[in-house]
């Protein structure tokens, strides 16, 4: 790797340097990615996902393109998360969690389709910050009325507190609010839909004070064995087509284990040429199984 250090000024300049350099180990040093112009990250960002798709996982060069990727493109990040700006979520919250999208987005980037990077990064960001929203806030679904008037009945309740109804009930809080109190027993059975009771929470026994165990002892869990060996099962028709070299490769990387340059060394192969034919071969087996699903 090169030992040169370039800012964000040349980075286009940067990036025709390493498009010109056959060597495959240098890379330019980039002094700060996260303040870079949006141009030229996204000109840099195709580099380097191209360099990442040749390089070996989890070699120190690996995570310099990889860590590099992230900082050159929380600016993504950033974009995304300005559009739910008027959540009462923290934006540091959205950032933690938007950053998890992207990082899915370039672990999982196939450069072969030629597709822009931020076509995926943007919906992989989208996703992890809804599914945060959706994990944080409403356990279940509820009319936007009642979410609306949960508000209404804690304001009631503190102020209710304030004057000295240390409980409030269903009927002063009708009477604090006017409303009919129908209503607002519905209000108040929706707000528990606010947020889940914990599963740490201790279990006692009936009429006990002796604590018996805890709420996540009492759930029931899928057996993640139980889905593996249905995919091993829907798997190993397909697997029974492959011609000799295919299987093994896959046994090879995936049974024994072993690192693309390893399976080179063993095949007479180079790493690029192994891992070019471990995606196709991955590629096929997905395309197969998604079409008998």
């Amino acid at each position: 790797m090169s030992d040169s250090t370039i800012t964000a000024g040349t980075a286009m300049e940067a990036a025709s340097k390493v498009c010109a350099v056959p060597d495959p180990t240098v890379l330019p040093q980039i002094e700060d990615p996260q303040h870079m112009a949006p141009g030229d990250a996204r000109e840099l960002t195709k580099v380097f996902l191209l360099r990442l798709d040749a390089l070996e996982e989890g070699t120190r060069e690996y995570q310099y393109v990889r860590n590099t990727l992230i900082e050159m493109n929380l600016t993504l990040v950033r974009y995304v998360a300005r559009r739910f700006s008027g959540r009462r979520e923290s934006v540091e919250d959205m950032l933690q969690v938007g950053t998890i999208g992207l990082i899915k987005a370039i672990d999982r980037y196939d450069t072969s389709r030629g597709v822009e990077f931020t076509t995926l990064a943007v919906p992989y960001i989208q996703g992890e910050i809804k599914r945060f929203f959706r994990d944080t806030t409403w356990s279940v679904h509820v009319p936007r009325r009642l979410q609306e008037l949960r508000i209404d009945l804690a304001r009631a309740r503190e102020q209710l507190e304030g004057q000295g109804v240390h409980e409030p009930t269903v009927a002063d809080l009708a009477a604090h609010l006017d409303l009919d109190e129908a209503e607002v027993g519905e209000g108040v059975v929706a707000s528990n839909g606010y947020e889940s009771d914990s599963i740490d929470r201790p279990v006692q026994a009936s009429g006990s004070k002796q604590q018996t165990g805890f709420v996540a002892d009492l759930i029931g869990a899928e057996d993640p064995a139980l889905a593996l060996a249905e995919d091993i099962l829907a798997l190993k028709p397909h697997l029974a087509e492959l011609g000799d070299r295919d299987r093994t490769l896959l046994e090879l990387r995936f049974g024994a284990e072993m690192t693309q340059c390893d399976i080179g060394e063993e095949l007479g192969l180079s790493q690029m040429h192994v891992s070019r034919l471990i995606t196709r071969i991955c590629t096929h087996l997905r395309e197969v199984m998604l079409a008998t699903d």
